[in-house]
């Protein structure tokens, strides 16, 4: 099989995951030829990783989204933000490129979905959807084409990760509170950047505007602890997952990527 070819967008702590990954050998099916990020000398950080393994290949740190696209790689790892995403979509899906990205969230806007589905059949492309920080979608969608159900998201959050939105104020540092609930798209609205998982779970089941969510403020609280139900007729499945730090969702996907390529997909 070919060599994938491979290109990062936004370029912090979840893409240095994917990097080292590439430089442990996990990801023996890629080459990584491009870098972007809105702070170059991020991009240039990962970039330089991969040229001091003196490979065969050169790894180019890119100036703009534009200069990325020329390079036409196969993939593209999109790690910055739903925003990132709207700008990055449709441009490379017609330019041959599929992608891989956690920013779920920007697809709580249906038109941008469907739009991005199109493109992406037009042009022989695929969005691949990273787990991140939760899983149980194969449940999810299993469950959500076999019969109608309900679907649930609750999240537990510290109020420091709360901190520069609507919802926050001093009192939460020691009073535990409910500080959202609503649907999916709602709640994406009120935190682009941080619920991205409620509307990956959305997505995979009932859809935004159909999932209800919950955001719980808990003093001293650290990480995630994501909670997701789904009720049917017949089947009843909670999948919990707490995580300390944001590294399983860098590690979701690495675990994309080795699946794309992957003779036994899990």
């Amino acid at each position: 099989m070919r060599t994938k070819t491979l290109a990062i967008v936004g370029c912090g702590k979840l893409a240095n995951i994917v990097a080292e990954a590439l430089i442990k050998g996990l990801l023996p099916d890629y080459k990584l030829i491009g870098t972007y990020s809105r702070t170059f000398e991020k991009a240039e950080n990962i970039a330089k990783k991969i040229q001091d393994l003196n490979l065969n290949y050169t790894c180019k740190p890119c100036h703009s989204l534009e200069e990325l696209l020329n390079l036409k790689p196969d993939y593209i790892v999109e790690t910055a933000s739903p925003t990132s995403l709207r700008e990055l979509a449709l441009p490379a899906l017609k330019n041959g490129s599929s992608i891989v990205t956690l920013s779920i969230g920007a697809f709580a806007d249906n038109d941008f979905y469907e739009k991005v589905k199109e493109t992406a059949t037009e042009n022989g492309t695929r969005v691949h959807l990273a787990s991140g920080a939760i899983g149980g979608f194969d449940v999810l969608r299993t469950v959500s084409l076999m019969e109608e159900s309900e679907v649930t998201f609750k999240t537990k959050k510290g109020p420091n990760s709360l901190k520069n939105t609507e919802v926050y104020d001093d009192a939460l540092q020691t009073e535990e509170r409910e500080v959202f609930k609503g649907d999916a798209s709602e709640a994406i609205a009120l935190f682009p950047t941080r619920v991205n998982v409620a509307v990956a779970a959305a997505l995979a089941s009932t859809g935004p505007e159909n999932v209800k969510v919950s955001i719980n403020s808990i003093p001293d609280f650290v990480g995630d602890d994501h909670r997701i139900e789904i009720k049917s007729d017949q089947i009843h499945a909670i999948i919990d997952v707490y995580s300390k730090t944001a590294k399983i969702a860098g590690w979701s996907v690495v675990n994309t990527l080795r699946n794309i390529t992957s003779p036994i997909a899990f």
